[in-house]
């Protein structure tokens, strides 16, 4: 890992030590096959494009043999980190304690999901002007446009739920290395950023995002994955 002289505002951390059960394949679901690249190198590629990000960290498990077996792009930028854990907060926390020795803890940090492939590079830098001055800061996110139901043990309604001011979550999520840090120490259990920065009593800003920011999670999701990517080049 080369060591970082100047410290940036703007950081990105990828989680990606996961095994992706949910796809069913033999390897991890960061690494399946999207248009003739490993998924998550989409991924860093629209994060690299984005200027301002001073470094693009990626977190892989201690025992990951998948990545050598990849071309990544040659940039500076790009450092891996072998510290993931068995959660996305602890992957993310091991992080960030890492990362810590080389930022201060005001930086921005950037958490983005490695199998959010078709993450838009202007989408990003637009989140980055949304958020640069904010004294929280806040995450990517769509609002729900479908009803919503809750089930029932037995499969069926057990209630409708007004999506009138519902969210859905994204990534990035984007938070001051520091206050983020301490949120995840205190509470380890939550799924994503911003529940650990909710769960201390700050209220992160929705940053509105679109559909096509999905994350790869079952197997007919690459089809779709491979047509939005696919309709961004052709538009280049």
């Amino acid at each position: 890992m080369t060591p970082i002289k100047n410290s940036s505002r703007f950081h990105a951390l990828v989680p990606a030590a996961g095994s992706g059960s949910r796809m069913g394949a033999p390897h991890p679901k960061q690494y399946l096959d999207l248009l003739g690249l490993p998924v998550i190198r989409h991924t860093i590629d629209a994060l690299l494009a984005v200027e301002r990000l001073e470094t693009v960290w990626i977190v892989l498990a201690p025992d990951d043999v998948w990545w050598a077996q990849y071309d990544w792009p040659h940039d500076p930028r790009l450092q891996v980190l072998m510290c993931g854990g068995a959660t996305r907060a602890e992957s993310v926390t091991k992080a960030l304690e890492m990362i810590a020795q080389y930022v201060p803890d005001d930086t921005w940090m950037l958490v983005h999901d490695a199998a959010r492939a078709c993450i838009s590079s202007a989408v990003v830098d637009r989140m980055l002007e949304a958020l640069s001055e904010d004294p929280v800061g806040g995450l990517l996110a769509v609002p729900v446009a479908d009803t919503l139901k809750r089930a029932d043990k037995q499969g069926r309604v057990a209630e409708t739920i007004a999506r009138d001011g519902l969210w859905q979550a994204q990534t990035p999520q984007m938070f001051r290395i520091g206050m983020l840090r301490d949120a995840l120490a205190a509470h380890p259990e939550v799924t994503d950023e911003a529940s650990a920065m909710e769960a201390c009593g700050h209220r992160p800003r929705l940053v509105p995002s679109d559909a096509s920011n999905f994350k790869v999670t079952f197997p007919e999701d690459l089809a779709m994955a491979a047509r939005i990517l696919g309709a961004a080049r052709e538009q280049k």
